[in-house]
Protein backbone atom coordinates (compact mmCIF):
# COMPACT_ATOMS: atom_id res chain seq x y z
CA UNK A 1 0.00 0.00 0.00
CA UNK A 2 1.44 3.35 -1.02
CA UNK A 3 1.75 6.21 1.44
CA UNK A 4 3.44 6.61 4.83
CA UNK A 5 4.69 3.36 6.36
CA UNK A 6 2.87 4.15 9.62
CA UNK A 7 -0.49 4.10 7.81
CA UNK A 8 0.42 0.77 6.23
CA UNK A 9 1.27 -0.80 9.57
CA UNK A 10 -1.93 0.54 11.16
CA UNK A 11 -3.94 -0.99 8.30
CA UNK A 12 -2.04 -4.24 8.76
CA UNK A 13 -2.96 -4.31 12.45
CA UNK A 14 -6.65 -3.50 11.78
CA UNK A 15 -7.03 -6.19 9.13
CA UNK A 16 -5.11 -8.78 11.14
CA UNK A 17 -7.30 -8.20 14.21
CA UNK A 18 -10.38 -8.44 11.98
CA UNK A 19 -9.13 -11.73 10.55
CA UNK A 20 -8.53 -13.05 14.07
CA UNK A 21 -12.06 -12.01 15.10
CA UNK A 22 -13.42 -13.96 12.13
CA UNK A 23 -11.38 -17.01 13.17
CA UNK A 24 -12.95 -16.78 16.64
CA UNK A 25 -16.39 -16.56 15.00
CA UNK A 26 -15.76 -19.91 13.28
CA UNK A 27 -15.49 -21.58 16.70
CA UNK A 28 -18.90 -20.34 17.86
CA UNK A 29 -20.94 -20.40 14.65
CA UNK A 30 -23.07 -23.05 13.02
CA UNK A 31 -21.96 -24.75 9.83
CA UNK A 32 -23.15 -22.15 7.26
CA UNK A 33 -21.91 -19.23 9.36
CA UNK A 34 -18.62 -21.05 10.00
CA UNK A 35 -17.86 -21.28 6.28
CA UNK A 36 -18.67 -17.61 5.81
CA UNK A 37 -16.56 -16.57 8.83
CA UNK A 38 -13.62 -18.65 7.54
CA UNK A 39 -13.96 -16.96 4.16
CA UNK A 40 -13.87 -13.53 5.79
CA UNK A 41 -10.92 -14.54 7.99
CA UNK A 42 -8.92 -15.35 4.86
CA UNK A 43 -9.92 -11.99 3.39
CA UNK A 44 -8.89 -10.17 6.57
CA UNK A 45 -5.46 -11.81 6.74
CA UNK A 46 -4.92 -11.28 3.01
CA UNK A 47 -5.74 -7.58 3.40
CA UNK A 48 -3.33 -7.41 6.34
CA UNK A 49 -0.61 -8.91 4.15
CA UNK A 50 -1.46 -6.46 1.36
CA UNK A 51 -1.06 -3.51 3.71
CA UNK A 52 2.45 -4.50 4.85
CA UNK A 53 4.73 -1.79 3.38
CA UNK A 54 7.68 -4.18 2.93
CA UNK A 55 5.82 -6.25 0.34
CA UNK A 56 5.95 -3.37 -2.13
CA UNK A 57 9.68 -2.63 -1.88
CA UNK A 58 10.80 -5.90 -3.43
CA UNK A 59 11.68 -7.43 -0.04
CA UNK A 60 10.96 -10.17 0.89
CA UNK A 61 8.60 -10.91 -2.03
CA UNK A 62 8.78 -9.34 -5.48
CA UNK A 63 5.74 -7.19 -6.38
CA UNK A 64 4.79 -9.32 -9.38
CA UNK A 65 4.92 -12.40 -7.17
CA UNK A 66 2.68 -10.66 -4.64
CA UNK A 67 0.16 -9.83 -7.37
CA UNK A 68 0.20 -13.47 -8.54
CA UNK A 69 -0.50 -14.67 -4.98
CA UNK A 70 -3.54 -12.40 -4.76
CA UNK A 71 -4.74 -13.56 -8.18
CA UNK A 72 -4.68 -17.15 -6.91
CA UNK A 73 -6.46 -16.05 -3.76
CA UNK A 74 -9.16 -14.37 -5.83
CA UNK A 75 -9.76 -17.58 -7.78
CA UNK A 76 -9.88 -19.71 -4.65
CA UNK A 77 -12.24 -17.38 -2.77
CA UNK A 78 -14.56 -17.10 -5.75
CA UNK A 79 -14.86 -20.88 -6.15
CA UNK A 80 -15.30 -21.45 -2.39
CA UNK A 81 -17.87 -18.68 -2.16
CA UNK A 82 -19.86 -20.10 -5.07
CA UNK A 83 -19.99 -23.51 -3.40
CA UNK A 84 -21.09 -21.98 -0.11
CA UNK A 85 -23.79 -19.90 -1.81
CA UNK A 86 -25.07 -22.98 -3.66
CA UNK A 87 -25.25 -24.96 -0.42
CA UNK A 88 -27.08 -22.11 1.34
CA UNK A 89 -29.55 -21.86 -1.53
CA UNK A 90 -30.31 -25.56 -1.17
CA UNK A 91 -30.96 -24.95 2.55
CA UNK A 92 -33.44 -22.16 1.79
CA UNK A 93 -31.14 -19.21 2.53
CA UNK A 94 -30.34 -18.41 -1.07
CA UNK A 95 -30.84 -14.65 -1.35
CA UNK A 96 -28.67 -13.60 1.58
CA UNK A 97 -25.98 -16.13 0.64
CA UNK A 98 -25.91 -14.88 -2.95
CA UNK A 99 -25.56 -11.27 -1.79
CA UNK A 100 -22.71 -12.16 0.55
CA UNK A 101 -21.03 -14.25 -2.15
CA UNK A 102 -21.26 -11.33 -4.57
CA UNK A 103 -19.79 -9.00 -1.94
CA UNK A 104 -16.94 -11.42 -1.21
CA UNK A 105 -16.27 -11.86 -4.93
CA UNK A 106 -16.09 -8.09 -5.43
CA UNK A 107 -13.78 -7.86 -2.41
CA UNK A 108 -11.45 -10.58 -3.71
CA UNK A 109 -11.41 -9.00 -7.18
CA UNK A 110 -10.65 -5.59 -5.64
CA UNK A 111 -7.73 -7.09 -3.70
CA UNK A 112 -6.37 -8.65 -6.89
CA UNK A 113 -6.73 -5.31 -8.71
CA UNK A 114 -5.02 -3.40 -5.89
CA UNK A 115 -2.16 -5.90 -5.76
CA UNK A 116 -1.58 -5.67 -9.51
CA UNK A 117 -1.82 -1.86 -9.56
CA UNK A 118 0.54 -1.47 -6.62
CA UNK A 119 2.99 -3.98 -8.09
CA UNK A 120 3.25 -2.07 -11.37
CA UNK A 121 3.69 1.26 -9.57
CA UNK A 122 5.89 -0.10 -6.78
CA UNK A 123 9.31 1.44 -6.14
CA UNK A 124 10.74 -2.05 -6.79
CA UNK A 125 9.26 -1.85 -10.26
CA UNK A 126 11.00 1.49 -10.95
CA UNK A 127 14.14 2.86 -9.31
CA UNK A 128 15.47 1.62 -6.00
CA UNK A 129 15.82 5.07 -4.43
CA UNK A 130 12.10 5.88 -4.15
CA UNK A 131 10.46 6.16 -0.74
CA UNK A 132 7.23 4.19 -1.29
CA UNK A 133 4.73 6.81 -2.44
CA UNK A 134 3.89 5.04 -5.68
CA UNK A 135 3.90 6.34 -9.23
CA UNK A 136 1.29 8.84 -10.34
CA UNK A 137 -1.65 7.27 -12.11
CA UNK A 138 -1.46 3.89 -10.38
CA UNK A 139 -4.46 1.81 -11.37
CA UNK A 140 -7.42 2.80 -13.52
CA UNK A 141 -9.14 5.92 -12.12
CA UNK A 142 -12.67 4.89 -13.21
CA UNK A 143 -12.34 1.39 -11.79
CA UNK A 144 -10.74 2.69 -8.59
CA UNK A 145 -13.56 5.22 -8.23
CA UNK A 146 -16.26 2.60 -8.85
CA UNK A 147 -14.77 0.27 -6.24
CA UNK A 148 -14.44 3.14 -3.79
CA UNK A 149 -18.12 4.04 -4.23
CA UNK A 150 -19.13 0.38 -3.80
CA UNK A 151 -17.15 -0.15 -0.59
CA UNK A 152 -18.12 3.23 0.84
CA UNK A 153 -21.78 2.30 0.27
CA UNK A 154 -21.18 -1.10 1.88
CA UNK A 155 -19.60 0.55 4.93
CA UNK A 156 -22.56 2.91 5.29
CA UNK A 157 -25.12 0.09 4.97
CA UNK A 158 -23.28 -2.06 7.49
CA UNK A 159 -22.82 0.87 9.86
CA UNK A 160 -26.55 1.59 9.82
CA UNK A 161 -27.24 -2.03 10.81
CA UNK A 162 -24.96 -1.61 13.82
CA UNK A 163 -26.71 1.54 15.08
CA UNK A 164 -28.60 1.13 18.37
CA UNK A 165 -32.32 0.53 17.94
CA UNK A 166 -34.61 2.28 20.37
CA UNK A 167 -33.84 3.14 23.96
CA UNK A 168 -32.49 -0.28 24.89
CA UNK A 169 -29.42 0.09 22.68
CA UNK A 170 -29.77 -3.33 21.10
CA UNK A 171 -28.07 -3.99 17.79
CA UNK A 172 -30.33 -4.08 14.75
CA UNK A 173 -30.64 -7.69 13.64
CA UNK A 174 -30.62 -8.99 17.20
CA UNK A 175 -28.03 -11.74 17.75
CA UNK A 176 -24.55 -10.83 19.07
CA UNK A 177 -23.00 -13.13 16.46
CA UNK A 178 -24.72 -11.15 13.71
CA UNK A 179 -23.38 -7.95 15.28
CA UNK A 180 -19.83 -9.38 15.30
CA UNK A 181 -20.13 -10.45 11.66
CA UNK A 182 -21.33 -6.97 10.71
CA UNK A 183 -18.48 -5.37 12.68
CA UNK A 184 -15.94 -7.53 10.82
CA UNK A 185 -17.42 -6.51 7.47
CA UNK A 186 -17.42 -2.88 8.55
CA UNK A 187 -13.72 -3.04 9.46
CA UNK A 188 -12.76 -4.78 6.22
CA UNK A 189 -14.86 -2.39 4.12
CA UNK A 190 -13.22 0.58 5.83
CA UNK A 191 -9.82 -0.92 5.21
CA UNK A 192 -10.61 -1.45 1.54
CA UNK A 193 -11.73 2.19 1.23
CA UNK A 194 -8.47 3.34 2.83
CA UNK A 195 -6.41 1.23 0.43
CA UNK A 196 -8.32 2.50 -2.60
CA UNK A 197 -7.81 6.10 -1.45
CA UNK A 198 -4.03 5.59 -1.55
CA UNK A 199 -4.10 4.72 -5.25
Amino acid sequence: MHGPATVGWLMTALCAVTGLACVLRTRRAGRPERAEAAHEAVMGFAMAAMAVPALWTGRPLAPDGTAAVFALLFGGLTVAGARHARGARDDGHGRGARERHLHHTVGAAAMCYLAAAMAFSSPAGHTAGHTGHGAPGAGLPLLTGALLVYFAGSVLRTGVRLLPAGAHGTVVGAAPAAGMAAACRLAMGTGMCAMLLTM
